[in-house]
């Protein structure tokens, strides 16, 4: 992804630790976990549904752009405000979250 151009954002890890240790715990939040899942599991060309009781942070919602992008797959992404598609690159929010 980085790649791509994935830049994270550690705006959404707020302990006072390291960039490398942010970033591993960007790494584990639960919807990028899921969709890791979905993407060994899911058969291609079917889509993946992540359903969230929290709202989606910042670098997760513009990691899974990337993640559609790469990948070919549209994520369907229900947080606890509003339903994200992403798909292409995009999401149905148009970036508003």
């Amino acid at each position: 992804m980085i790649e791509e151009g994935y830049i994270p954002d550690m705006s959404s890890v707020l302990h006072d630790v390291e960039e490398s240790e942010k970033i591993k715990m960007l790494n584990h939040h639960s919807e990028k976990l899921a969709i890791a899942f979905g993407l060994l599991f899911i058969p291609p060309g079917l889509s993946i549904r992540v359903i969230k009781n929290l709202r989606v942070c910042g670098d997760c919602h513009h990691a899974t752009k990337f993640i559609s992008k790469i990948t070919q797959r549209e994520i369907l992404a229900r947080d606890a405000v509003r339903f994200h598609l992403f798909k292409d690159g995009t999401c149905s929010c148009g970036d508003f979250w």
